[in-house]
């Protein structure tokens, strides 16, 4: 890729964020210093999208693998030198932190035909399309289900400000108003999360926006006093 790259990660600590920083920094100042040049070398902040690895690690490994023939920069996706594909293939050295036999291990026991198994399900990936285009909501790469059991972890206080309203992840609105003890706080509750509109809020409940503003806005004034 031109201005961006691809990964697919696995943190045991939430840092992500922090290694983020660190990668896209360094890598960004020696490139300047190399080719002498200043500003930005890479597109925008870097997403990161949380990853059902139950359903969808395998479609999105595949996917990662394949950019770069997608795009019509390489034929396939041993062609591309700077990928994982041939080091998970064997036919280049694999960094430490490459999980080449976790990858492996999802095709066969055995090294030899786990990678004449990845080698055939990643040939035949080539027009199989993105799989977070079927997902519901900007953020996730899985289900309604996964999606509402990771949401009920996040407290929309840690979510980074740089999220808009619209990428925002949050309970959709049915499950807010199932788990809330009556219409009003549920209103609440969606007014919080920071994701929906007064005007979505209000057609949802079917009531007049003046009267969603009212029921949301005095939550606001009793956390004031």
């Amino acid at each position: 890729m031109s201005n961006h790259y691809h990964l697919l990660v696995e943190t045991l600590e939430p840092t992500l964020s922090r290694g983020m920083r660190e990668v896209n920094g360094v890598y960004t100042q020696a490139f300047n210093r190399r080719h002498g040049r200043s500003g930005h070398v890479l597109r925008g902040r870097f997403k990161a999208p949380l990853v059902d690895k139950d359903q969808y690690l395998l479609e999105l490994s595949r996917y990662v693998v394949l950019n770069p023939a997608r795009v019509g920069i390489a034929e396939t996706a041993a062609d591309w030198a700077w990928s994982n594909y041939r080091a998970t293939m064997g036919k280049a050295a694999a960094p430490e932190w490459l999980a080449v036999d976790d990858t492996l291990a999802l095709f066969h026991k055995k090294r030899g035909p786990a990678r004449r198994a990845y080698a055939r399900f990643v040939g035949d990936g080539l027009g199989a399309p993105d799989p977070s285009a079927d997902c519901p909501r900007a953020g996730f790469i899985g289900d309604e289900a996964f999606i509402e059991q990771m949401l009920e972890r996040v407290k929309v206080s840690d979510l980074s400000p740089e999220f808009t309203r619209e990428t925002r992840p949050a309970l959709s609105l049915d499950s807010i108003s199932s788990s809330s003890p009556d219409r009003n706080e549920a209103i609440r509750r969606a007014y919080a999360s920071t994701a929906y509109s007064l005007t979505e809020i209000a057609k949802y409940f079917d009531i007049h926006i003046s009267t969603a503003s009212r029921i949301a806005r005095d939550a606001d004034a009793k956390r004031k006093t």
